[in-house]
C-alpha cells in the first residue's frame, strides 16, 4: 500500500472502529431538553412563530419550525405559572398545530392530522426526569449541555467546536485524583508530560498549555505557584479545543480547560469517602449539600478533602487541606447569588525529580537509576502553597427577552519553594562512576488575582430566525511577586544517593527579583442564530491589556507593555433530523507574554492563533450516545525563533510562526443501564515553520494517540451491583527538545487501568447508600519515560492501587 493512500486510510479505519465501539443503539429513549422550572408568563396574543421562538429560546429548547405552517397564524395568550413546554402547549391552544420530538432530539412544529383529538401531552424531560444545565452536573457519562466556547447553555451536539466533557460519575469511576487524570482519555490532549507532578498539572491541548477556567473566570498563571485545582469539588470538566478569545480573552490557541464547582442544590446529598493505595496514600473525602430553610431560599453547599500521603519518590509527601464552602441565595424566582470559596493548603515536593539522561535514556554498565530513590535533600526541599479564594455567581432575569450574569472572584496564591537539581547532561554530566553535580533553586512567589466577568443575554426572534444574543465587559488584575535565588550544593551518586553534606540556601543576590502588574480589559459581542435547521455564530471581542514590571534586581528598572487585540470567531452548522450535525468553524486567539524577562529592556508583542476546523458531531435518534469527528489547520503567529542573520550571527524574534493539523475522533455512550464506554483518536501533524528548528515538531506533542475506557455494571443476577471498568491509553513518541535530538525523544507507550467496584447496599438494604471500589491505574506497571528534553527524562507514573468506600445518602 502507498504511502498516501495508507495516510488517508488509517484515520478512516480507526474513525470506523470507534464508531463500531460505541453501540448506536439504547432502549432508552433520550427526551428533549426542556426548562423544568416554572415560571410566570404575561404574553398576550401574537404571531405565532415570535411566541414559540421566544419561549423556547429563553429555557434553552431546541425548537424548529417551519414557516409555512406558522405563517399567518397567532398565538392564544399565555399567562399564568407553566414550564416551558406547558407554554408553548398553551400557545398552540387553537391553532391546528402540535409540537413533535424529532429523533435528534429537538422539537419540531407539525399540523395535528385531520380527524385525531389533540390529547393533553405529557412533560417530556430528560434523563432521570431532570433537565441538565450547562453549569450543573450530570447523570451517567454523555453530557448534553455546555457553555464551553459560548457562555451560553448551549446542547453539545450543537457547538460548532470541539469540547470534550469528563463528568462527575465519569471521574468517580476512574478514580480521577487530578487534572492530569481527568483529561487521559480525551482526544487532542497529552497530559502528565512530565510524570507525576504533585505541584501542578502539566497539559498540552492540539501542542499548547491550556488556560484553566473556573466557574467562567480565569485562574492566575505564574511561574511555580499555579493552583492544582481539586477535582473532587467539581461537577464537570470541559475541555475545548482550539482558540477562544474572541469569548474569553488572552488564551493560546490549542484550547482551554473551563471548570464547574459543585453548587448547593435544594435536594439534600451527603457522601463521605475513605481511601488507601499505594505509597501509604491514605485521603478523606466529604462533600454536603441541601436546603437551609424550609422554603428553599437558602441552600448550602460544602465539600473538601484531606490527605496524608506519600508519593512514588523516597522522602516526598504529597499532603493536601481543602475545603470549598457555598452558599445560594434564591432572592426571587429571578434573581440568585451563589457564594463560592476555596481554601487549600498543599505540602509535597518535586515527584519529577530532573533525572539525569545517563542511567534513564543512555544505559549505564552501573544499572538504571531507581524510580523511587531521591536525588535531592530531603531535609532542605519543599513546595508549601496556600491557595484561596472567594467569589460569586450572580444572576438575574429581566424579563423574557433579557438576564444578566455577573461572576466575580477574588484568588490569592502564596508560594514557598525550594529544590535541588543535578547537573544537565550538556554542562555537567555524571562522571564514571555516577557521581554528579547538584543546584539550588530556591523560590518565592505570592499571585494576587482579581477577575470580573458581566454579560448580558438576549433570547428573542427577528421574524424566523432566532437569535441569542451575548453582550460582554470582563476584567481581570493580576499581581505577581517572583523571587528566585540559585545556589550550589553537594554532588550525588545518582545510583546509591546520599546526601552526606547538609545543604544552605544561598544569601547572594536574587537571579529573578520583580513585580509584575497585568490589567486587561475586554468587551465581546456573540449572536447565535437559528433558521430552520439552520445555525450561525458570529462573535468579536477586543482586548486591551497593560502590563508593568519592575525589577528589584535591576537597580528598579521598569518596563511597561500595553497592547490591545481584535478576535473574532464564525460558525455554520447544519442540524439534521437524523441526528448529524457537520460545521465549520473560524476561531482567532491572542496571548501576551506572560512572566518577566531578564532582561527589562525587552519586550514581546502577543502571539495570534488562526484556526479552521471542520467536524461533525452524531446523535443516534433515541442513544445516548454522541460521536464527534474534527479536522482542523492551526497556526500560530509571533513566536520567539533563534535564526541565524548577517556575519553567521545568532538572532532571537519574533518573526516564528507554528502550524498544527489534526484529526480527532471521540465516541461517548451510556451504552445501556449497565455499559458506559468513551473512545477517542487523535492524529496530529506539528512543524515549525521558521528559525532554526524550521520543519521541526513541535515539544510534548506525538503524532498519535488512542485510548478506550469501558466500565459494566450489573443490576440484575448473581452478580447485582458488581461493576467492572477497563481502560487503554496508547501515546505517541514525543520530543522534550526543541531540536528534535535522539535524547530529547520519548519513546511510545500504552498502560492500561483499571476499576473494580461494588453496592453495598444490594447485599442488604441496611448497607443503602455505601459502596467499594478498587482503583489501578498503569494495572501491568509499565516502565516508560513520559519525556526527554536533551539534559533530563521523566519517568512516567508506575503502577498505583487506590481502595475507596464510599457511604451516600
Amino acid at each position: 500500500m502507498s504511502r498516501t493512500l495508507d495516510t488517508l486510510l488509517r484515520p478512516s479505519l480507526l474513525a470506523v472502529a470507534i464508531a463500531l465501539g460505541a453501540p448506536l443503539a439504547s432502549p432508552l429513549l433520550i427526551a428533549a431538553e426542556q426548562a423544568s422550572s416554572v415560571r410566570a408568563y404575561n404574553l398576550p396574543a401574537a404571531p405565532l412563530a415570535g411566541t414559540l421562538n421566544q419561549i423556547a429560546s429563553q429555557a434553552g429548547l431546541a425548537l424548529t419550525l417551519n414557516p409555512a405552517l406558522a405563517s399567518g397564524k397567532t398565538s392564544a395568550p399565555v399567562q399564568g405559572p407553566f414550564d416551558a413546554q406547558g407554554a408553548l402547549r398553551e400557545a398552540l391552544r387553537g391553532t391546528g398545530l402540535q409540537l413533535e420530538q424529532s429523533s435528534a432530539g429537538t422539537f419540531t412544529l407539525v399540523a395535528i392530522p385531520e380527524g385525531v383529538m389533540a390529547l393533553p401531552a405529557t412533560n417530556i424531560t430528560g434523563q432521570a426526569g431532570q433537565q441538565e444545565s450547562a453549569w450543573g452536573p450530570v447523570q451517567g457519562y454523555l453530557a448534553t449541555r455546555t457553555a464551553a466556547g459560548t457562555k451560553t447553555d448551549t446542547a453539545l451536539v450543537e457547538a460548532p467546536r470541539s469540547i470534550s466533557v469528563a463528568t462527575r460519575e465519569q471521574m468517580q469511576d476512574r478514580n480521577v485524583q487530578n487534572l492530569d487524570d481527568a483529561v487521559k482519555y480525551m482526544p487532542g490532549i497529552v497530559s502528565a508530560s512530565y510524570g507525576s507532578d504533585t505541584r501542578y498539572d502539566w497539559m498540552r491541548v492540539r501542542g499548547f498549555e491550556p488556560t484553566q477556567f473556573l466557574d467562567g473566570l480565569p485562574l492566575p498563571r505564574g511561574v511555580y505557584a499555579n493552583p492544582k485545582a481539586e477535582t473532587w469539588n467539581l461537577d464537570r470538566i470541559a475541555l475545548l479545543r482550539g482558540p477562544a478569545s474572541s469569548v474569553y480573552g488572552q488564551t493560546p490557541p490549542g484550547g482551554l480547560l473551563d471548570m464547574v464547582s459543585r453548587r448547593p442544590s435544594a435536594e439534600s446529598s451527603h457522601a463521605i469517602q475513605v481511601q488507601y493505595g499505594s505509597d501509604n496514600y491514605r485521603q478523606i473525602n466529604f462533600a454536603s449539600t441541601g436546603k437551609i430553610d424550609d422554603d428553599g431560599r437558602f441552600l448550602y453547599g460544602v465539600s473538601g478533602v484531606v490527605r496524608d500521603a506519600g508519593t512514588q519518590v523516597d522522602h516526598i509527601d504529597n499532603k493536601r487541606y481543602n475545603i470549598a464552602p457555598s452558599l445560594t441565595w434564591n432572592i426571587d424566582t429571578d434573581t440568585k447569588l451563589t457564594l463560592l470559596s476555596q481554601f487549600t493548603r498543599d505540602d509535597t515536593g518535586t515527584t519529577s525529580q530532573f533525572l539525569p539522561i545517563q542511567g534513564t535514556k543512555i544505559k549505564s554498565p552501573l544499572g538504571e537509576i531507581s524510580h523511587h530513590k531521591n536525588l535531592g535533600d530531603p531535609d532542605y526541599e519543599f513546595y508549601d502553597r496556600t491557595y484561596y479564594a472567594l467569589g460569586y455567581a450572580f444572576e438575574h432575569r429581566f424579563n423574557d427577552t433579557w438576564q444578566f450574569k455577573q461572576n466575580l472572584r477574588y484568588t490569592k496564591s502564596e508560594l514557598s519553594f525550594q529544590q535541588l537539581t543535578v547537573g544537565s547532561y550538556a554542562y555537567s554530566p555524571a562522571d564514571a562512576a555516577g557521581t554528579i553535580s547538584r543546584s539550588t533553586t530556591n523560590v518565592d512567589e505570592n499571585i494576587g488575582q482579581f477577575a470580573l466577568d458581566n454579560h448580558f443575554q438576549a433570547d428573542f426572534a427577528t421574524g424566523d430566525i432566532t437569535h441569542t444574543v451575548l453582550l460582554g465587559l470582563d476584567h481581570q488584575r493580576t499581581d505577581t511577586s517572583f523571587r528566585t535565588i540559585y545556589g550550589t550544593a553537594s554532588s550525588i551518586n545518582i545510583f546509591n544517593p546520599v546526601n552526606s553534606v547538609p545543604t544552605v540556601r544561598p544569601t547572594g543576590d536574587a537571579y529573578y527579583d520583580y513585580n509584575q502588574k497585568t490589567v486587561q480589559t475586554g468587551l465581546y459581542a456573540q449572536d447565535q442564530m437559528a433558521l430552520d435547521n439552520w445555525r450561525l455564530t458570529l462573535g468579536g471581542r477586543e482586548d486591551w491589556v497593560h502590563q508593568g514590571t519592575t525589577y528589584f534586581n535591576k537597580l528598579d528598572a521598569t518596563n511597561t507593555d500595553r497592547s490591545k487585540n481584535f478576535s473574532g470567531n464564525a460558525a455554520l452548522s447544519y442540524v439534521f433530523d437524523s441526528g448529524f450535525v457537520p460545521y465549520l468553524s473560524y476561531a482567532e486567539s491572542f496571548q501576551p507574554a506572560s512572566n518577566a524577562s531578564v532582561d527589562p529592556v525587552k519586550s514581546y508583542k502577543p502571539t495570534e492563533g488562526q484556526q479552521w476546523e471542520l467536524g461533525i458531531k452524531y446523535q443516534p435518534p433515541g442513544s445516548n450516545t454522541l460521536l464527534s469527528a474534527a479536522v482542523y489547520d492551526l497556526t500560530q503567529k509571533n513566536v520567539l525563533v533563534t535564526r541565524i542573520g548577517a556575519g553567521n550571527q545568532s538572532i532571537t524574534d519574533q518573526a516564528g510562526e507554528v502550524k498544527v493539523k489534526g484529526l480527532e475522533l471521540e465516541a461517548v455512550s451510556d451504552v445501556t443501564e449497565n455499559l458506559k464506554v468513551i473512545a477517542a483518536y487523535t492524529l496530529a501533524k506539528s512543524e515549525v515553520q521558521t528559525g532554526i528548528y524550521k520543519g521541526n515538531r513541535l515539544q510534548l506533542m506525538p503524532n498519535q494517540q488512542a485510548s478506550l475506557w469501558t466500565d459494566y455494571t450489573w443490576h440484575t443476577g448473581v452478580l447485582d451491583g458488581l461493576g467492572i471498568g477497563f481502560g487503554a491509553r496508547y501515546t505517541g513518541n514525543t520530543y522534550g527538545d526543541q531540536a528534535n535530538t535522539w535524547l530529547g525523544k520519548a519513546n511510545a507507550y500504552t498502560v492500561f487501568d483499571g476499576a473494580v467496584h461494588y453496592d453495598l447496599g444490594r447485599l442488604d438494604n441496611s448497607l443503602k447508600g455505601a459502596s467499594v471500589k478498587l482503583n489501578a491505574t498503569n494495572l501491568f506497571n509499565k516502565d516508560y519515560l513520559s519525556t526527554c528534553d536533551g539534559s533530563y527524562c521523566y519517568f512516567g507514573d508506575q503502577r498505583s492501587v487506590v481502595a475507596s468506600a464510599t457511604y451516600q445518602w
